[in-house]
């Protein structure tokens, strides 16, 4: 009841991000019970039906990772002096956040659901009942038990991951550069070398080949995004340089892993460009649903790392800093990371399109 509170009373733009939340999830539930649907009207194509579930699995992840994001920048579950006396300590708010992160998916599955039996023709009397009862195998019955597990995976998913991005932290995991790097890196390698190796042979090893490059690349992106910092730092560098360097090694976590996961998102799009890739409608869908809430993720993790330089902003701009400074040091920032990863996504993407032609 608490949850449904802060749902209800928090300002309006964190309530917008609250529904692309609930949009997105109502998306991946639709193409869940797409899957469902196939797997009821094609019992003896079982395999295309595993590999069409395994699919749901991208904007699925997608979209779990946006709804993490959007409840880390939740104003209403940050903690805040005097909360602890009336009993809303972190733990409590940390329980709030994943409580608020599954109203919004829940909401969405369950849009997804009436919106997927409108179109199978099971609820009538609106515009376009029944518009793709073939598609939807409308002449075969849909089991409930199915369709609300599946539907239920991604609330349980991301409220569990909210929870476990917002838990009280020790300080040193709060403290060390980031570690990721070689581990990212060794990934990175055995996804594309798997890729080549499963080009041939059918799209599921493909499929888990670049599952793997994508958690390599969102391993590396925080130690990347630290040499970066590193990298502005070098030779002699001046005021400016000193400060976009140290925002980026002390916001590598928090921005490193959403740009590596927009760089493998990134590559996938470079290499079905090159392959002249045709999705079809609820392949598309998905393909939409991942660029989309990968990208929204990345600038909101963006919004979230500005909102935590608050006071040290303040305090620069107390002591006589001009503006420009910060404008400066944010274009720099924003130009080294596309200078790092722009080509990173470019060549391993290139390089996962090269098995998979002729």
């Amino acid at each position: 009841m608490l949850a449904l509170r802060l749902v209800r009373g928090t300002h309006p733009v964190v309530q917008a991000r609250r529904l692309l939340v609930a949009a997105a999830a109502a998306g991946v539930g639709f193409l869940l019970l797409c899957s469902l649907g196939y797997a009821v009207g094609h019992p003896a194509d079982s395999s295309t039906s595993v590999l069409r579930l395994l699919w749901c699995a991208l904007p699925l992840a997608a979209t779990v990772q946006f709804a993490v994001a959007v409840a880390r920048t939740d104003p209403s579950t940050r903690p805040r002096r005097g909360l602890d006396a009336v009993g809303l300590g972190p733990a409590r708010l940390t329980a709030l956040a994943a409580a608020s992160t599954a109203v919004a998916c829940t909401l969405g599955s369950a849009l997804a659901l009436l919106f997927y039996l409108h179109l199978r023709g099971d609820i009538t009397g609106l515009p376009f009942d029944g518009a793709a009862a073939e598609l939807l195998a409308a002449d075969q019955p849909i089991p409930l038990a199915g369709a609300l597990t599946l539907l239920a995976v991604l609330p349980v998913t991301a409220a569990t991951a909210a929870g476990l991005a917002l838990r009280p932290r020790t300080p040193a995991e709060a403290a060390p550069q980031p570690s990721g790097l070689p581990w990212g890196v060794a990934l990175l390698a055995v996804g594309l070398a798997l890729e080549t190796y499963a080009g041939r042979e059918g799209s599921g090893g493909v499929l888990a080949g670049w599952i793997l490059t994508a958690v390599g690349l969102a391993m590396a992106g925080p130690g990347l995004t630290h040499w970066c910092g590193r990298l502005l730092q070098m030779v002699r560098p001046g005021a400016v340089r000193l400060l976009a360097g140290r925002v980026l090694m002390d916001e590598s976590r928090r921005i490193g892993r959403p740009l590596g996961v927009v760089c493998a998102v990134g590559s996938g799009a470079v290499a079905a460009l090159a392959l002249g890739t045709d999705f079809g409608p609820l392949g598309g869908l998905g393909a939409a649903l991942v660029v989309a809430c990968t990208t929204a993720t990345l600038l909101t993790a963006a919004l979230e790392s500005k909102q935590s330089r608050t006071h040290t902003t303040q305090a620069l701009l107390r002591i006589g800093a001009p503006p420009t400074v910060l404008r400066t040091t944010a274009l720099l920032r924003a130009g080294v990371l596309l200078l790092v990863f722009v080509p990173l996504t470019w060549t391993v993407g290139a390089l996962a399109a090269v098995p998979l032609k002729g």
